[in-house]
């Protein structure tokens, strides 16, 4: 009997992954510079605005984020921040990603991954 992929149709790149996760972590707070500077703070990776936004842009497409605009503020120029919020769908798959990762860690041999630091 062939086992199915709970994860099937709803597949995240690693940076997909790392920007839902993000906006998840910023929760109401989760804007396109915000969700750069954190990405850069926590991974020590630099996340370009238009790489975030590209990301947004297709986890709003697969309905796993959405957004909406906050009020316009003087230090913007009178521009609205676009606030992304994790979807029902989105947190889903992010526990799915999760309850994966730690099955697969937990088959995970001790000898498999030794290593020596310094």
């Amino acid at each position: 009997m062939e086992k199915t992929n709970p994860m099937r149709g709803s597949y995240l790149g690693e940076f997909e992954e790392l920007v839902l996760l993000t906006v998840a972590v910023l929760y109401d707070e989760a804007y396109g510079v915000a969700i750069s500077e954190e990405i850069e703070q926590q991974t020590g990776r630099a996340a370009s605005i238009s790489a975030v936004h590209a990301a947004l842009n297709r986890l709003s497409d697969k309905g796993m984020v959405t957004s909406h605009l906050g009020g316009a503020t003087a230090e913007r120029g009178g521009r609205r921040k676009r606030f992304f919020t994790v979807t029902p769908a989105g947190s889903k798959v992010l526990h799915e990603i999760r309850h994966q990762r730690q099955q697969l860690w937990a088959q995970i041999p001790p000898q498999a991954l030794r290593w020596k630091m310094g």
